[in-house]
């Protein structure tokens, strides 16, 4: 038992007295996600969960400079000061989701630092792909780190990928909203598995899915040196990828923005724009905006 792990009294999600305060957002059960997830041999080296911190991946950018090994999961029941891209903030009620970074190192596998890119879109792809099957509800990847659910016939964010460089190592961070109410959404276009009509929303064995094809995705990744063509990552990400076929604009870190239909996810993981000359233009960071409805399945 960590630190982090000890019951601290009455009214603490971790105490046994008041474990069941909320029955709806039990907290984790750190010891069994250890005995499941932690084993020799596999990629999770160790698994911590924290009753709340300010960012996991603020925590575990440190732990990397100080020489943590691959495979550290830092788990947090809150984040009060989490963040998305551009440094937006990301904020949910406690135990109303799934709040993790986890610490990897590419390098020591031979994987040139060129394809480190593909992190980010391999953790949506395996986080996609494990929540569909383990929470029954339809996700899909917005390029470049979103993942989307159904609400009510519309398009909504309930999760957001955020990868950083610590030196030789990369820190992913994934915030996923789980059971969270329409009234506690933090924008009304926001969603949740709960609000999508999810079969389950026990955060233990959705996380315990999520890490499992994380670490599955990741070991073809490096087994094929980084190369996301020959592990099937980047066939895979087009595959589950919303933004594709659609028209979109696309707002540009330095400024001004760039309209076309999105083509393509490129070998760099660029999305690929044909604007309405026939040009076809890479896009390698932005905020993409979808403009037109994905056309019907079928």
């Amino acid at each position: 038992m960590t630190p982090s792990d000890t019951p601290r009294g009455p009214g603490d999600p971790r105490d046994p007295r008041g474990r069941w305060t909320d029955l709806e957002r039990p907290p984790l059960n750190a010891a069994a996600l250890r005995r499941a997830l932690v084993r020799p041999g596999g990629l999770w080296t160790e698994l911590e969960v924290v009753q709340a911190t300010g960012s996991t991946n603020t925590d575990l950018v440190a732990r990397a400079g100080a020489g943590a090994p691959e495979g550290v999961v830092l788990v947090a029941e809150e984040q009060n000061a989490g963040r998305g891209r551009l440094d937006r903030t990301w904020t949910a009620p406690a135990r109303s989701g799934l709040f993790f970074s986890i610490l990897l190192r590419p390098g020591a596998a031979g994987v040139p630092t060129s394809r480190w890119g593909w992190l980010p879109l391999l953790a949506g792809v395996a986080s996609a792909g494990a929540l569909s099957r383990a929470a029954g509800v339809d996700t899909a990847l917005k390029w470049p780190n979103d993942l989307l659910v159904t609400v009510g016939g519309e398009e909504r964010k309930f999760g957001g990928i955020l990868a950083e460089r610590a030196d030789d190592a990369v820190v992913i961070g994934v915030g996923l909203n789980v059971s969270l109410r329409a009234g506690e959404l933090p924008v009304p276009t926001a969603g949740s598995l709960a609000l999508a009509d999810a079969i389950s929303t026990d955060r233990d064995p959705l996380l315990r899915a999520v890490l499992r094809s994380i670490e599955q995705w990741y070991g073809e990744w490096r087994r094929f040196e980084g190369d996301p063509a020959a592990c099937g990552l980047q066939e895979a990400y087009a595959a589950g990828c919303a933004t594709l076929g659609r028209r979109v604009r696309a707002e540009l870190p330095g400024g001004g923005a760039t309209v076309g239909e999105a083509v393509a996810i490129d070998g760099d993981g660029r999305l690929v724009l044909a604007s309405d000359t026939g040009v076809q233009e890479p896009v390698s960071a932005g905020d993409i905006v979808h403009l037109r409805p994905a056309p019907p399945e079928g």
